[in-house]
C-alpha cells in the first residue's frame, strides 16, 4: 500500500502489519470463507456435471525422486497431507500467539476454552457414536469432533453483523484447542502400521527445530530444512504428516518488537541512506526482519497463502459428491450422516454453553467466559460447522458411500448452523442497550494493559473526570500520523462521556525535533497552555524549529522568556522521560498507540473503528456499573 494510501485509510504500516495480529488474523479468515464456499460449490459442481473427469484429475499421481528414493503421491494426497500442513501450521502460530500475547498469556484464562474445548468434542462424538454404535460408521467417530474455525468466522461475521470482536476472538480461543486435539486423534488413531523408525526420526528433526527455538536462532534456513524433514520423516512413518504443522507452529514465539530493536533498526535505516552499498542494505533488510517475533513473520507470509488458496483446494478436492434424489434419501437416513448432523447442530451449542456455566457456577465466578451468555451460545451454534478437519477425518476413515454420506453431513453442519446462529443473534438485537450488553460481552474482568493508570492530577486530561471511557494516546508532535489521527480525536472528544489524556513518547531516533516539542509543550503546561500548544504543535508539525517553538509561545500569550530558559534547562525532560518510561513498560515502541479504558487498541484509528471500540467499551462499562449496583 502506497504511503498517500495509509494516509486516507488512517493506517500506518505498523498498524497494518504489526500491532494488529489478532484483527488482521480474523479478517483474513472472514474475508477466505467466501473462497472456500465457492470451491465447495464448484466441486459440486464439477462432481456432479463431469464426475469421471473430478474423480481422474484428483487421482493424478505426481512423484518426486532423488537418487534412488521416490515419494508418490496423487493430488488429493499431496494437498490433504502436504499443503495442509501449512494450514495446521498457521493454527499453531495463532494458538501460540494466543498464549503469549493474548488472553491466556493470564494462564488461569485457559482453563475455560480447554474445557469448553474438549467438551464441544466429546459430546458430539457421543452423539455420533450413539447413532452408528455397532454399525461400519462407529470407526469415524472422529468426523464428529472438530470445528472449521476459519468457515466458522467467516460465516460468523455474515450471519452476526455487529456482533463484538470479542465473540469472534472467543470462538478463536476455544476452537484452537479443538484443532489440537482433532490432529493429535489423526496421529493416534487414524494413523496405521506406524513404522518406529521414522517416527523416531520425526521426533529427533522436531526436538531439533524446538532447541533451535530455544536459543532464538533465527535463519529460516534451518527450519525450513528440518520442517520437511520431519513432514517426510512422518510421511513415511505412517502418521499424518499434518501433525508436523501444528507442532512447529507451537514453537515459534510471539512478541511485540521492542522500542531499542526498532532504535536499533531505523539507525541500520540511515546508514543505508548515507551509503547505499549492498552490504548495508542487507544489514538494514535484516536489522528491519529481527525486530518481528518468529510468529509474525510465518503468519504474514503463510496465512494468506493457507486461507485463499490452500484451504479451498483442499474443499475443491475433496468437497465434490454425485448428488441424486436417490442418494440424498439415502443419506438422510444414514447413520453416519444423522450422526454428523446432529453432533454437530445439538452437541456443540450445548457442550460448549453447558460446560462453560458448570465452570463458572462451581468456581463461584472465578473462572468466567470473557463474553455474555448469548456469546457464548452463538460461538457454540456456530462452531456446529466441521469441514476442513472433520472432512480430513473422513477421508481416512471412510470411503465410497459412507464417505459421500459423510460430506453431505459435513455440508449440511453449514447450512443448519449459520441459520441458527443468525437467529440467536436476532433475538439478542431486541433485547435492550443494557441487557443486549450484558448478553453479548458478559461481566468478566479485562486484562489491563496500560501498565501506569491514568492520575488526573499528573497526566494531561481533556473530557470529564467521571467519564465512562477513557482514551490513551501515546503520540509524538513530530509523527505525521499522529498528526492524522488529531482529526479523529478531535470529533471524539465532543463526546461528553469520553475522557481523553495525552502521553509523550518521542521517537528521537526518527523525529529529532519531538523531543524539544514535548518539552515546549510541558513548559506550556507549566503557564496552563498545554492543550493549547499541544493542538498547535500537531497542527504546524513541519515547523517545529526553535524559532517557531517560541512563536507559538508568543502567539498563546505565553512568558517565553521563562519558556525558553526552562526548556533550554531540559526542566521538563524528567516528566517526558516518565511518559516514555510508562509507555516502554506497557508494550509500545510506535505512534499513535491508543488504550481505551486501559486496553490497548489494535487496529486503524480511523473514525469509524475507533467509535466502535469506544461504544464496546462503553457497554462493557455499564454492565459493570450495572452489576456494582446490584451486588
Amino acid at each position: 500500500m502506497s504511503d498517500f494510501t495509509s494516509r486516507l485509510t488512517g493506517r500506518s504500516g505498523w498498524t497494518r502489519g504489526v500491532a494488529a495480529p489478532m484483527r488482521s488474523f480474523l479478517r483474513t479468515e472472514a474475508g477466505s470463507s467466501g473462497v472456500l464456499a465457492a470451491a465447495i460449490v464448484l466441486a459440486l459442481l464439477w462432481a456432479n456435471l463431469m464426475p469421471d473427469s473430478y474423480t481422474s484429475f484428483w487421482h493424478t499421481d505426481f512423484s518426486l525422486k532423488l537418487g534412488e528414493e521416490e515419494l508418490s503421491l496423487d493430488l488429493r494426497e499431496w494437498i490433504n497431507s502436504g499443503l495442509m500442513t501449512l494450514f495446521f501450521l498457521v493454527v499453531g502460530l495463532e494458538a501460540r500467539r494466543e498464549f503469549d500475547l493474548g488472553d491466556l498469556r493470564e494462564r488461569s484464562r485457559f482453563v475455560l476454552p480447554v474445557v469448553a474445548g474438549v467438551a464441544g468434542m466429546l459430546l458430539p462424538v457421543l452423539v455420533f457414536v450413539a447413532f452408528n454404535a455397532g454399525g461400519e460408521g462407529a470407526h469415524g467417530w472422529g468426523v464428529a469432533m472438530s470445528t472449521d474455525t476459519a468457515l466458522a468466522l467467516g460465516l460468523l461475521a455474515l450471519v452476526g453483523r455487529g456482533v463484538p470482536d470479542r465473540v469472534r476472538v472467543f470462538l478463536l480461543t476455544v476452537f484452537v484447542v479443538d484443532d489440537l486435539i482433532a490432529l493429535l486423534v489423526i496421529a493416534v488413531v487414524y494413523s496405521e502400521n506406524i513404522a518406529m523408525m521414522p517416527l523416531l526420526a520425526a521426533i529427533v528433526a522436531f526436538g531439533v527445530i524446538f532447541a533451535l527455538s530455544l536459543a532464538g536462532v533465527r535463519n529460516p534456513s534451518y527450519y525450513v530444512i528440518l520442517g520437511i524433514l520431519t513432514w517426510a520423516a512422518l510421511l513415511t512413518s505412517g502418521v499424518d504428516p499434518v501433525v508436523a504443522g501444528l507442532a512447529i507452529g507451537l514453537t515459534a514465539p510471539a512478541y511485540s518488537p521492542g522500542r531499542d530493536d526498532l532504535e536499533q533498526a531505523s539507525g541500520l535505516f540511515r546508514l543505508f541512506r548515507e551509503q547505499p552499498t549492498p552490504e548495508l542494505a542487507r544489514s538494514a533488510t535484516l536489522g528491519l526482519t529481527s525486530t518481528l517475533s518468529p510468529n509474525d513473520r510465518l503468519q504474514h507470509f503463510y496465512h494468506p497463502w493457507t486461507s485463499y488458496l490452500i484451504v479451498p483446494l483442499f474443499g475443491l478436492a475433496n468437497a465434490g459428491i454425485s448428488i441424486d434424489l436417490d442418494f440424498l434419501a439415502q443419506a438422510y437416513t444414514s447413520p453416519i450422516t444423522l450422526g454428523i448432523i446432529f453432533g454437530y447442530t445439538f452437541g456443540k451449542p450445548i457442550a460448549v454453553t453447558v460446560s462453560s456455566w458448570a465452570l463458572a457456577r462451581f468456581t463461584k465466578g472465578r473462572v468466567r467466559p470473557l463474553v455474555g451468555w448469548v456469546g457464548v451460545l452463538g460461538s457454540g451454534t456456530i462452531a456446529g460447522i466441521g469441514f476442513t478437519v472433520s472432512l480430513l477425518i473422513a477421508t481416512i476413515a471412510f470411503e465410497g458411500d459412507a464417505l459421500a454420506e459423510a460430506k453431505v453431513g459435513l455440508l449440511s453442519t453449514l447450512v443448519i448452523a449459520s441459520v441458527v446462529t443468525w437467529t440467536v443473534f436476532r433475538l439478542a438485537k431486541l433485547l435492550s442497550p443494557p441487557k443486549k450488553a450484558a448478553a453479548l460481552l458478559g461481566d468478566a474482568e479485562q486484562l489491563i494493559d496500560l501498565v501506569d493508570a491514568v492520575d488526573q492530577h499528573c497526566d494531561h486530561v481533556r473530557g470529564p473526570e467521571d467519564a465512562s471511557v477513557t482514551l490513551v494516546e501515546y503520540g509524538d508532535f513530530e509523527c505525521p500520523y499522529c498528526g492524522l489521527a488529531e482529526t479523529v480525536v478531535r470529533e471524539l472528544v465532543k463526546d461528553n462521556d469520553l475522557r481523553y489524556v495525552w502521553r509523550h513518547l518521542p521517537l528521537t531516533d526518527v523525529h529529532p525535533r519531538a523531543q524539544i516539542a514535548a518539552e515546549v509543550a510541558e513548559a506550556a503546561a507549566a503557564q496552563g497552555k498545554f492543550w493549547e500548544m499541544h493542538d498547535l504543535l500537531l497542527a504546524n508539525q513541519d515547523k517545529l524549529q526553535p524559532a517557531d517553538l517560541m512563536s507559538y509561545a508568543q502567539q498563546l500569550g505565553l512568558d517565553d522568556d521563562r519558556l525558553h530558559d526552562e526548556v533550554k534547562r531540559h526542566v521538563a525532560a524528567g516528566r517526558v522521560a516518565r511518559d516514555v518510561e510508562t509507555a516502554d513498560l506497557s508494550g509500545v515502541s510506535g505512534t499513535p498507540t491508543f488504550f481505551i479504558n486501559g486496553q490497548r487498541h489494535y487496529g486503524a484509528y480511523d473514525i469509524e473503528t475507533l467509535t466502535k471500540a469506544i461504544k464496546t467499551a462503553r457497554a462493557r462499562a455499564m454492565v459493570a456499573a450495572r452489576n456494582g449496583r446490584n451486588s
